[in-house]
């Protein structure tokens, strides 16, 4: 302000004096005008400085406006994982007192668990003894069948070709398969005189055991059948299987409480039927061996445990 109005009064005197001034006054004059106007470029770079140093510092409020925020939300972040905290150990306390009851509890209850577990013992050892029972059971049951086995096929392979007989032990019991065309004539349920001798020697080894019961089960093969007599394959299986119950009670002497007969008409078969070769697998009689039922029965009661 005080350079613009030695400016100004300049300008004034220079207009009042105009050519009555000296050339020497005049010169001082511009002189003076000169050193203004560096005044003047001087202020207006210190200007220009202090409006940078002004930006600079608007820029460095702003970044602290924005540093003040991230502050405020951290300890708003803080605050939070504070309470979570808080949170946690109330929870744990509460855990705590409710394993301290738990503790406590357990130690009023530890002797009738104590007791507990001495019966629970007391009854695995006796389940270990009907373990142990019915494992014997099985090996003997095992040492029977083999032996049974090995006797039918030393005395069913004499003369009898082995794709007619079948010998094997499945489980618990030993079962002979037998060729529909060695036991019967042609769709019918009339027995060949081969089938009475192969049933002979079948029966032999049936009679030797007389703790054992026999079933007889027919198969046949899914063609139709439609004969006097017999209305369809169920038909047919189940009067295959009652001609060999009554051959080996009538012919020989086998007990008839001792037999059963049943018939499973074409179902499970095995193999296909779409083919000559599988229908003739599965026209078959198949006489299984197996304990009484009675026996059975005794042998899964506890009761029968040894002391």
């Amino acid at each position: 302000m005080k350079l613009t109005m030695k400016l100004f009064t300049f300008l004034i005197s220079l207009a009042l004096l105009g050519s009555c001034v000296s050339k020497d006054q005049f010169e001082m004059l511009q002189k003076e005008r000169d050193v203004a106007n560096e005044d003047i470029a001087r202020i207006g770079e210190e200007l220009s400085m202090q409006m940078k140093k002004l930006g600079a510092c608007e820029q460095e409020k702003e970044k602290l406006k924005g540093d003040i925020r991230s502050a405020q939300n951290s300890v708003k972040i803080k605050d939070e994982q504070i309470k979570d905290l808080r949170d946690q150990i109330a929870d744990l306390r509460q855990a705590r007192n409710q394993t301290v009851e738990q503790v406590g509890d357990l130690t009023v209850l530890s002797q009738s668990a104590n007791d507990n577990i001495k019966e629970t013992l007391s009854q695995l050892e006796k389940k270990d003894s009907y373990i142990h029972l019915l494992q014997a059971a099985k090996s003997k049951a095992d040492s029977i069948n083999l032996a049974l086995a090995v006797n039918l096929k030393g005395v069913l392979s004499q003369g009898i070709a082995d794709q007619d007989v079948e010998v094997k032990v499945d489980k618990t019991v030993v079962f002979i398969n037998l060729s529909d065309k060695m036991l019967y004539q042609s769709g019918s349920a009339t027995i060949t005189p081969r089938a009475s001798e192969v049933l002979g020697k079948i029966a032999q080894i049936i009679e030797s055991r007389p703790n054992l019961e026999v079933m007889v089960e027919g198969y046949t093969d899914n063609l139709p059948i439609n004969k006097p007599g017999i209305q369809d394959n169920w038909d047919l299986s189940v009067l295959r299987a009652t001609s060999v119950v009554r051959e080996l009670q009538s012919r020989y002497n086998i007990d008839p409480n001792r037999l059963i007969a049943a018939g499973r008409g074409q179902y499970n078969a095995l193999a296909s039927n779409d083919t000559f070769e599988g229908r003739a697998t599965n026209r078959r009689t198949r006489i299984i061996i197996l304990p009484k039922l009675d026996q059975f029965y005794d042998l899964l009661n506890p009761e029968n445990v040894p002391e």
